[in-house]
């Protein structure tokens, strides 16, 4: 493949389509917290950017070298996406409901769930390694970059859109938080299958 407006495209395309699952969860983040800062929201889209930038390039490295273990590896990605996520999801509902019934601020969003979630957003993007397997290293780095772009600035969106809708919802934010994290999980899972 050449360095064309279609590689281009092509990156912008895979990036949007990666990116919608992370867009989710910054939705549902903004929505739990909804008196994030700016730095903070800079943060988190920087997160979710790094990983699905990061799992096409392991998915493109593992098709150019070990390609047998990447292949038995893809068909747990469902499973362990459901299982973080409905993790995280299932603990956000949880301290939604108990703050419903005695008033606490809601839980900050903390790295080590960050991090897992960032994890269970992006792990379905290592198969796009074996979209992008015919690229030279440069051309991979390359798509990488861009697909981890759009997804820093729909994730952005995201935050924006959650806290707006969290200030709205005020007690009611970990619970549709919650929610939306199980729905992603279980969307994951179940499109795995068709």
């Amino acid at each position: 493949m050449d360095w064309t407006f279609s590689f281009v495209f092509n990156s912008v395309a895979l990036g949007v389509g990666l990116a919608m699952d992370a867009f989710s969860v910054s939705m549902a983040d903004g929505i739990r917290e909804s008196k994030m800062s700016g730095g903070k929201m800079c943060g988190i889209a920087g997160v979710f950017a790094v990983f699905q930038g990061l799992m096409p390039l392991i998915g493109w490295f593992c098709i150019h070298t070990i390609v047998q273990y990447f292949a038995s590896f893809q068909a747990y990605i469902p499973w362990i996406a459901l299982g973080l996520l409905g993790y995280i999801g299932g603990k956000m509902l949880i301290e939604g409901i108990k703050s419903q019934s005695c008033p606490v601020p809601p839980a900050r969003l903390g790295i080590a769930a960050l991090l897992v979630q960032g994890i269970a957003t992006s792990i379905d993007a290592l198969s796009v390694g074996f979209t992008i397997s015919e690229y030279q290293a440069p051309m991979a780095m390359a798509a990488a970059l861009i697909i981890a772009a759009v997804t820093f600035l729909i994730c952005l969106v995201g935050l924006f859109i959650g806290k707006k809708a969290g200030s709205c919802l005020s007690g009611k934010a970990g619970i549709v938080g919650g929610g939306i994290l199980i729905f992603i999980g279980l969307e994951i899972f179940i499109t795995s299958w068709f």
